[in-house]
């Protein structure tokens, strides 16, 4: 009587389980897992785009590293949770925060009608309709918003609109503890 033999292919799907049960467990053990690490913390922020929305001043490392806590926010006319963060915006740069605006795939013209009807919370506004400057800063979508110290530094990454309890919790003590060092 000839032996069976297991097939060794039988076992792979429950170790591809196994691995995958322990990497979540092990990912939800972190110290606040739904807070997304930034490689990008503590080191200078990367270039902007070399192109301006029309009518609107290029955003350079200078306005960046200008001695005072400074917010970049990537946004776009086309997405909705930018128009809902937009007057916190407003409100931002009434308070005397400065703010670079970068626009994030999207058209010239609809960025410049959207700023010219909403209000331009931004000192600068770079565009990047192809998106080369969000990769050089780690974005992966509309909005996400950096908070820079006096040097250019960032010194918090802030994924989503800048609305409701979220903001509330973790933006805006991270800001104020920005514009106290």
């Amino acid at each position: 009587m000839a032996k069976r033999k297991f097939p060794i292919l039988m076992m792979l799907p429950p170790v591809i389980f196994m691995a995958l049960a322990a990497t979540f467990y092990f990912g939800m053990q972190r110290d606040n897992p739904d807070d997304l690490p930034s490689t990008f913390i503590g080191k200078t922020a990367p270039a902007f785009p070399d192109m301006a929305v029309t009518g609107y001043a290029l955003p350079t490392a200078d306005m960046a590293a200008n001695g005072q806590v400074t917010l970049v926010n990537f946004w776009a006319s086309w997405c909705p949770p930018c128009r809902a963060e937009h007057p916190v915006l407003l409100d931002l740069a009434a308070q005397g925060i400065p703010i670079i605006g970068v626009n994030f795939k999207d058209e010239d013209a609809k960025a410049t009608e959207y700023l010219a009807r909403d209000g331009n919370p931004f000192m600068a506004v770079g565009f990047d309709p192809a998106g080369r400057t969000a990769i050089e800063w780690g974005v992966a979508g509309p909005p996400e918003t950096f908070i820079l110290d006096g040097s250019g530094r960032i010194v918090f990454k802030f994924i989503g609109p800048l609305v409701g309890a979220d903001y509330q919790n973790r933006f805006l003590p991270a800001l104020q503890k920005a514009l106290g060092s």
